[in-house]
Parts: structure tokens; C-alpha cells; sequence
């Protein structure tokens, strides 16, 4: 007679799991390659809002992209642009990424704004993409075209990780001139 009355129950208590919110914090690699093309693309947005509107246009834009693709709201953001010196080489705060992308900040005097400097196109193509679960690293080249029509490639590391609400987040971006003898 207790089986009988304990088997509903039991059912009624594993039911409540087949509800549950499943979490997938998993990377695909499509998200990888959404990420950096929007990165370029924000790149060349925030260099024509410097045309049209000036630094403080561009500057706007920038704190948009920075607060939407970066993960500095997580913590420290590994990030080490490709044209910084000591001892501003490593930029681990928000506000040092922005220096560096639209210059401006007197607590960063050699900023100029790489963002700043006429781009008109960029692609990033990649020599690997490593997922693991719930982070992925890239590593390749990203090539920035100038209104001159000059290309200026660089070797370019990222490091995604998602946030609480899902979105893709740079956690380390190391950026640096190809060696050349």
C-alpha cells in the first residue's frame, strides 16, 4: 500500500525537473567569427564618427563598443593594444582601452586614438580558433585597410568568455606589430 502512494509522489517531485532552465555557457565558433567581424566593423564606425562628428563623436561610439564587447564589467580585461609603451603598455581597465582607441585622457598622454586614424575596412582571418566549453581563443591576423588604401596587418589573440546574460565578452585581446628582420 506505501508503494502505491509514494509512486505519484515520487512522480510529482521529478516532474518539477522537466521544467528546469537549462544554461549553456558553450561558444560556437560561428559566435567567434560574429564577434570579430563586429569588432572590425566597430573599428571602422568609430573612426567615421571621428570624420563626421569629431573626437566626441567617436568617443561616444567607442564607450558603446567597449561596454558591448569587452568584459570589463566582469573584472580585469587582459588587453594589450598593438602601438603602447611602458608604462601604459597593458590595458586592464576600462578606461585604458578607451584611451587607447580615442585618445583624450591626460592620465594616458601618448594616446592619439588608434581608432581615430581614417579606417575603412578591416577583416580579421584567423590561423586557429580553439573552443573549449565555455571560453575560445583565436589567434591570426587582422588586416586594417587606411582611407590611402594602405593595409596595416596585425597579429591579433582574443580570448572570449560569455557573460551572466549569454553574450559574448573579450577577456584578453593582445594586439602587436608582425616581426619583420
Amino acid at each position: 500500500m506505501s508503494i502505491r502512494y509514494l509512486a505519484p509522489a515520487a512522480l510529482v517531485c521529478f516532474s518539477g525537473f522537466a521544467s528546469a532552465t537549462v544554461v549553456n555557457q558553450a561558444i560556437t565558433e560561428a559566435e567567434v567569427l560574429a564577434a570579430q567581424s563586429a569588432w572590425c566593423q566597430a573599428l571602422v564606425d568609430i573612426s567615421s564618427a571621428n570624420d563626421k562628428g569629431g573626437q566626441k563623436a567617436a568617443k561616444a561610439l567607442a564607450e558603446k563598443v567597449i561596454d558591448a564587447a569587452y568584459g570589463y564589467q566582469m573584472g580585469s580585461v587582459l588587453f594589450k593594444p598593438t602601438l603602447t609603451v611602458a608604462p601604459q603598455t597593458f590595458r586592464t581597465t576600462r578606461a585604458g582601452a578607451l584611451a587607447y582607441f580615442v585618445g583624450g585622457d591626460s592620465a594616458f598622454p601618448k594616446d592619439t586614438g588608434f581608432a581615430l586614424k581614417g579606417w575603412t575596412q578591416c577583416e580579421s582571418k584567423n590561423a586557429a580558433v580553439f573552443i573549449a566549453g565555455d571560453s575560445a581563443s583565436s589567434m591570426g591576423n587582422v588586416m586594417i585597410t587606411g582611407k590611402d588604401g594602405k593595409v596595416t596587418t596585425v597579429d591579433k589573440t582574443w580570448k572570449y568568455v560569455k557573460d551572466d546574460a549569454g553574450k559574448l565578452r573579450i577577456v584578453l585581446h593582445h594586439s602587436s606589430l608582425p616581426y619583420s628582420m
